[in-house]
């Protein structure tokens, strides 16, 4: 029975560590891709484009607007991503780290 209810426990840690993993990489792919789109990277009109940075857009932005209702960009600097990445990391560790006991 402990067995059963350890593996459990170190798979639901092992599952919410890949969702750790996988949102930690939209963010920075969010990043990149705004930046690139910003500096004129972007093919107008272009369908993929728009797919992908409305993706992006659409899963990020709402766990990064809570920072940036707090956080002022500092000049052109918008620094909500960094702290953003800097809590789910910190959180989502703690919580992980509990989950395995």
């Amino acid at each position: 029975m402990i067995f059963v209810v350890a593996t459990a426990r170190e798979s639901i840690a092992d599952f919410l560590n890949a969702l750790l993993i996988v949102y930690l990489i939209l963010i920075i792919a969010y990043i990149i891709t705004s930046l690139i789109f910003a500096f004129g990277g972007r093919v107008p009109y272009s369908r993929w484009s728009s797919a992908v940075l409305g993706f992006l857009r659409e899963v990020v932005e709402p766990y990064l607007s809570i920072f940036r209702r707090f956080i002022p960009p500092i000049g052109p600097v918008d620094v909500s991503p960094i702290v953003g990445i800097l809590l789910l990391q910190i959180v989502g560790g703690l919580i992980i780290g509990l989950i395995r006991g």
